[in-house]
């Protein structure tokens, strides 16, 4: 990944594996110094709860950011029915991935979301507060 941050992680297949992947996620991009909308957390959820749905024993996250955009990626490491794949895209695009897609190769499924990347807006002790949409805590 040349010229590119990047970040991986694997996981169990257990129920608090949606949880910690989207806090690995948030956490690396405020390490990076960024951040992304709210919804992130939900997409990354979302993106890891279908991979576990394919039943390996284990998933990897993926996390890349490139010109203010962070791409997560899960892979299932299991071949899967992607029957519900309309409905997995059409879920990622109303939590507000830029892109999104679904792909099953000889590895399993992958899943993925592109989603906006900003620069982090602290304020004293906050390590990183997400973008707030205008007129918010009025």
């Amino acid at each position: 990944m040349r010229n590119r941050r990047g970040a991986s992680w694997t996981l169990d297949t257990a129920p608090w594996a949606p949880a910690r992947a989207a806090s690995n996620v948030t956490a690396r991009l405020a390490d990076w110094g960024l951040t992304a909308a709210t919804s992130l957390d939900q997409v990354v959820r979302l993106l890891t709860a279908t991979v576990i749905a394919d039943g390996g024993r284990r998933i990897s996250i993926h996390l890349s950011e490139q010109n203010g955009m962070a791409l997560v990626l899960c892979l299932s490491h299991r071949h899967a029915d992607t029957g519900e794949a309309a409905d997995l895209l059409i879920g990622l695009r109303d939590l507000g991935a830029d892109s999104c897609g679904i792909e099953t190769t000889a590895e399993g499924r992958h899943v993925w979301a592109l989603m906006p990347a900003h620069p982090c807006v602290s304020s004293g002790a906050e390590r990183c507060a997400p973008p707030q949409p205008p007129g918010y805590g009025r």
